[in-house]
């Protein structure tokens, strides 16, 4: 048995018990893994064009329903990202209503220093204890494992016009994440009322001033168009003594 055939067992046996109980008008594993599949490539910009990811569904309880990795290994997907993506679902589930769809990307400037919900990710810490070591099982299906992320990634999820849960995506720059997330919900059609861009990102610059930007990523793109990158750091001037 080969490396990567192990490894696919692997992450099969880690799949085994998602998708039960709230979880029925979620997508399938299945789906997940061929619309994250066809949405990496270049056009979703980062290091790795959306091909190194985690994603995690939660339904509208807030209750973890499935996750998976988009490689035959989850080694090699960032293991931190396991937790990020479960937390952008919870948070896109979490602040979105059948009216009102509110994308992680989009609390961004609402919960830096200055503004007004800056404690916002005191109120739901996340439960470590219901993370999975990757290739492991458990990790928390049926469980709120709860966590608040304010950078792009996690989108609500909507049926016929209602809210059914969450999608978050975690293993890129926040600006990838965001685009995968985007295009994956619109792949499993479970696009909010207003589209599948309803609730999506808004940099400021290019877009006009907006209290829910975001910063522009390295290698940032959007819907097919580059944006831009990220600016260095720079340095405060110290004369010469």
């Amino acid at each position: 048995m080969t490396k990567v055939d192990l490894s696919l067992i692997l992450v099969l046996a880690m799949r085994g018990t998602a998708y039960a109980g709230n979880c029925s008008a979620l997508p399938s594993e299945g789906a997940l893994q061929a619309a994250m599949t066809a949405a990496a490539g270049a056009s979703a910009g980062g290091l790795f064009g959306g091909s190194r990811m985690w994603a995690a569904v939660v339904n509208r309880d807030g209750e973890t329903c499935g996750y998976i990795t988009s490689t035959p290994d989850p080694s090699q997907v960032w293991p931190g990202s396991q937790a990020i993506a479960k937390a952008k679902a919870y948070t896109a589930n979490a602040f979105s209503l059948d009216s009102f769809a509110l994308s992680t990307a989009r609390l961004y400037t609402f919960t830096q220093p200055g503004h007004s919900l800056n404690s916002l990710g005191q109120s739901n810490p996340f439960n470590s204890q219901l993370l999975a070591p990757p290739p492991g099982t458990a990790g928390g299906t049926n469980q709120i494992a709860g966590g608040m992320i304010f950078f792009g990634g996690g989108v609500p999820l909507y049926k016929n016009g209602v809210i059914i849960g969450g999608l978050g995506i975690s293993g890129d720059t926040s600006c990838t994440d965001h685009e995968i997330a985007k295009r994956v919900r619109s792949a499993l059609g479970l696009n909010p009322p207003g589209g599948a861009t309803a609730d999506d990102i808004v940099y400021s610059p290019p877009d006009p001033p907006s209290v829910f930007a975001h910063p522009v990523c390295l290698n940032t793109w959007r819907n097919g168009t580059f944006i831009g990158n990220e600016a260095p750091a720079t340095y405060p001037f110290v004369p010469p003594s």
